[in-house]
């Protein structure tokens, strides 16, 4: 696989507490959980995808045509225009509730779009690769104290390591991607139906309330003993 894009291709979202790199083609290249300085769950900007990142956007690849943050916000919109119609994918980490989480929305804007999504996670920089098992709306990622789940409508296919999905998205349709987990020990989380952003999901200096309903949580870390 090719390496990671250029610097000035990535979009940051956050929480405060830790932030998320986004590339113009809909992947997740870097992450850090739960804080800045904790090791990095995806690290493709280092290596290569086998080094953990999560892609989201048209099965047909390539740059997105516009992408913006929503005004006085870190709620990120990338828009692709293909043969079939547009997409609109939306990217955000809400306040945090306990676990980090990041949140990505899919939004069909005109015709048919198939979009394809693949969650390579891999801990410790790239070098842990976790036991995944599937679960009802989801999946479940596991390396000792770190854990992830994934919480999404779209049924996972491909290997355990790499969990990948395709679905079409017509005009007016919405799915929302995943919910990452606590520790192995504690209940899973509750499942919400976040919906997409009606304005602002969240603005900075808001005392962190979401404006348009709270969408589930899409990437946690588990803590350690």
């Amino acid at each position: 696989m090719p390496v990671a894009g250029r610097i000035e291709d990535y979009a940051l979202i956050g929480d405060l507490h830790t932030a998320a790199l986004v590339g113009t083609d809909g992947s997740v290249d870097w992450l850090c959980l739960p804080d800045f300085d904790s090791p990095a769950c995806f690290a493709a900007l280092l290596g290569t995808s086998e080094n953990g990142r999560w892609l989201l956007a048209p099965a047909d690849g390539g740059r997105c045509t516009r992408r913006r943050y929503l005004p006085g916000t870190l709620v990120l919109e990338t828009e692709w225009s293909t043969p079939g119609g547009r997409v609109r994918v939306v990217d955000f980490m809400p306040p945090r509730n306990g676990h980090s989480a990041v949140v990505r929305l899919v939004e069909g804007l005109a015709g048919e779009v198939t979009v394809r999504t693949e969650l390579v996670l891999r801990f410790d920089y790239g070098h842990m690769v976790p036991w995944v098992r599937r679960e009802p709306g989801g999946i479940r990622a596991v390396a000792g104290p770190d854990a992830v789940h994934l919480d999404t409508p779209v049924p996972c296919a491909g290997s355990t390591s790499a969990p990948s999905a395709s679905s079409p998205c017509t005009r007016a349709s919405a799915c929302r991607s995943c919910s990452p987990a606590p520790p192995a020990t504690s209940p899973a989380p509750a499942r919400s139906r976040p919906r997409p952003p009606a304005g602002t999901p969240w603005r900075s200096g808001s005392g962190g309330r979401p404006a348009a309903g709270r969408p589930a949580p899409t990437a946690r870390r588990s803590s350690g003993p």
